[in-house]
């Protein structure tokens, strides 16, 4: 074999370590670097400006703070005048007409020395039995500390179920003779899925300590016995809330045996069976019953940074509660006033 050979080039034309090859490597790396940098840089820029929003929120719901509720301030208001206390959509616990949002309302106004009487404004289908119970008791309460302050309930669109159970409390009801008043009965639903199960052939597994926990599973076949339980529930409420309505209406009610079942009438049906006692306005009723024109709006309003909290901590509740509710199984088929 020749020596000489040895350095020649292969076959194919080939040869290692050219200085061009090693060029474009270093360039492929110096392209990769920069783009790192650059990215890097975009990133920096993008979390400055993202701090930057929050900061500018942040202090947005703190000015919001700082400003003064429309319902808090009655500098400006007249001498004397009707509080008005408006009781409007679902009466729920976490809802704007709430027991404790409505209470609020009522003892601003109890102890307001320029306020002539209130007039509850009323427009809601009902809602919670309990709610509406503590907002009727802590009216007669009321009531006992101030007996030359009356309280008048003005019905709108609808006052019906637990709203009625709250107007109940006042010395009188007014509404409009196209509103629909009354529906004194407690209605408590849900659903069956059982067949539906079935034909999909899903296997419901449910594990219970307590023989009857699970009495409300709407996946679970419904037991005589049971729903016998559930009915006497939902009367002892019914019962409760037509004791309290005979107590704030006394004589002026009729003897019907439909007023309690549950129906609806409208204004002009409502003042026949004594469900209420006139045909009138909110402002109506403060010009005729109170004698004066003004109207102080007492409902209870909360700051921004209350609802923004309120929100934060609903939202953090539900699923908090979803996922309870996801082991533990607790139904929220708990009786409303309808």
């Amino acid at each position: 074999m020749d020596n000489e050979n040895l350095n020649q080039p292969t076959n194919n034309g080939a040869t290692s370590n050219r200085p061009d090859d090693s060029s474009k490597e270093w360039k492929l790396i110096e392209k990769v670097v920069m783009e790192m940098q650059g990215e890097q840089r975009r990133t920096r820029r993008w979390g400055i400006f993202f701090k930057l929003a929050f900061l500018v929120y942040l202090l947005t719901i703190l000015f919001m703070v700082r400003l003064p509720t429309e319902n808090l301030d009655k500098a400006g208001a007249a001498e004397s005048y009707a509080a008005v206390i408006e009781v409007n959509g679902v009466i729920a616990a976490d809802q704007d007409a709430s027991a404790d949002a409505i209470i609020s309302a009522l003892r601003d106004a109890f102890k307001d020395e320029k306020a002539l009487g209130v007039i509850l404004r009323i427009n809601s289908p009902g809602g919670s039995p309990v709610q509406s119970g503590y907002v009727y008791d802590e009216i007669k309460r009321l009531k006992e500390t101030r007996e030359d302050f009356p309280v008048y309930a003005v019905i709108m669109d609808l006052g019906a179920s637990g709203a009625y159970y709250i107007a109940a409390a006042a010395d009188e009801i007014y509404a409009d003779k196209a509103s629909l008043v009354g529906s004194i009965g407690v209605v408590g639903s849900g659903f069956g899925f059982v067949d539906a199960m079935e034909k999909l052939g899903v296997e419901r597994r449910q594990y219970t300590a307590g023989a009857h926990k699970g009495f409300l599973d709407p996946f679970t076949p419904e037991k005589p016995e049971e729903k016998a339980f559930w009915q006497g529930v939902l009367k002892v409420t019914h019962q409760q809330f037509i004791d309290q309505v005979k107590k704030g209406r006394g004589d002026r009610l009729k003897q019907d045996p439909e007023l309690f079942s549950g129906l609806v009438w409208s204004g002009e049906q409502a003042l026949e069976l004594g469900l209420i006692d006139g045909l009138s306005s909110s402002s109506g009723i403060a010009r005729d019953k109170l004698g004066t024109e003004e109207l102080v709006n007492f409902t209870y309003q909360p700051t921004p940074w209350d609802e923004l909290v309120s929100r934060l901590g609903a939202s953090i509740g539900e699923g908090i509660a979803l996922q309870v509710m996801q082991q533990l199984h607790i139904n929220s088929d708990a009786p409303q006033l309808r």
